[in-house]
């Protein structure tokens, strides 16, 4: 192309460039079209019914856990996969150890602000979607918090003697959990969610064994390689702190995937908690139960 050509394509160039550069965006934050969320209406609330699947070929649990980290500090956003969760050393953990440990409650404060946000991701098979009917009959990996596992272990180990205990991963005497998800006080709610009566998901042991072999493996989330080395993370946080511990307490209101305040709220707002808590403990224990009968 000529120096004329230049000239009179130059008008265009900028329109091109800023398509080019929107493109470029777009691509660095690909949704995984794998993962499913409801969708909510304008007031934030939203409903779906979802039937949550048995453990994948291969693997012995439905469910992974899975510790991040998100929090802003003078040099931006700190957002990654917590090395607690494969039982390694993670620097922000350390760092938050050392904060509380000052016994003041300005450092207690900004360990809370940064602590672990706990997530756990499940295949799940999508029962009703008003929002998004294609996604009916589908599976697809669901991204969820610590009320609603406690839904889940609270089905499994009922707390009165009236209540029958429930495998809600079970495909055959498993039961549909109601998603009902509102907005109090600003924030994501799930408290009017619940299972179900038990019942099959289906009539057929050949749809079913056909929706079981379609999930997604869950211990690729969990695997080595999808964790950034301690020297990365260390050197990660101390650009976003500016390589001071205390660096500047940002407001860690973000995606809810990262940082789901209604879900969170009744965890520890320490670092040193067991890397099982006791619902967990309970729930896997309803797993070897069953394995031993």
């Amino acid at each position: 192309m000529g120096f004329s050509d230049l000239k009179k394509s130059s008008r265009g160039s900028m329109d091109f460039l800023q398509k080019k550069l929107e493109e470029s965006k777009g691509s660095s934050k690909q949704k995984d079209e794998r993962f499913w969320r409801p969708e909510l209406d304008k007031s934030s609330n939203g409903y779906a019914e979802v039937r949550l699947l048995p453990s994948p070929e291969g693997e012995d649990l439905p469910w992974v856990k899975l510790y991040s980290h998100a929090f802003q500090g003078s040099g931006g956003w700190y957002i990654e996969n917590s090395l607690t969760t494969i039982g390694k050393k993670d620097p922000v953990s350390e760092m938050n150890s050392q904060l509380w440990n000052t016994g003041l409650e300005s450092d207690k404060d900004i360990a809370r602000e940064r602590r672990r946000k706990l997530n756990y991701i499940s295949n799940v098979y999508v029962v009703a979607d008003p929002a998004n009917p294609q996604n009916e009959g589908k599976v697809f990996l669901y991204k969820y918090g610590k009320k609603i596992f406690d839904k889940i272990n609270e089905a499994m180990q009922p707390e009165f003697a009236d209540e029958e205990a429930v495998n809600p991963f079970d495909l055959w005497t498993g039961a549909n959990f109601k998603l009902k998800i509102r907005k109090v006080a600003g924030y994501v709610n799930y408290d009017k969610s619940h299972f179900d009566s038990s019942s099959a998901l289906n009539e057929s042991d050949e749809y079913l064994e056909t929706v079981w072999k379609s999930q997604h493996s869950l211990q690729q989330f969990v695997a080595e390689d999808q964790f950034k080395s301690y020297e990365d993370l260390k050197s990660r946080v101390n650009d976003v702190l500016g390589g001071d511990l205390r660096g500047k307490a940002g407001d860690t209101s973000t995606a809810e995937d990262f940082s789901n305040k209604s879900e969170t709220s009744t965890e520890t707002t320490t670092e040193k908690e067991p890397a099982s808590s006791g619902e967990e403990q309970d729930a896997m224990s309803f797993f070897e139960k069953l394995a031993n009968e």
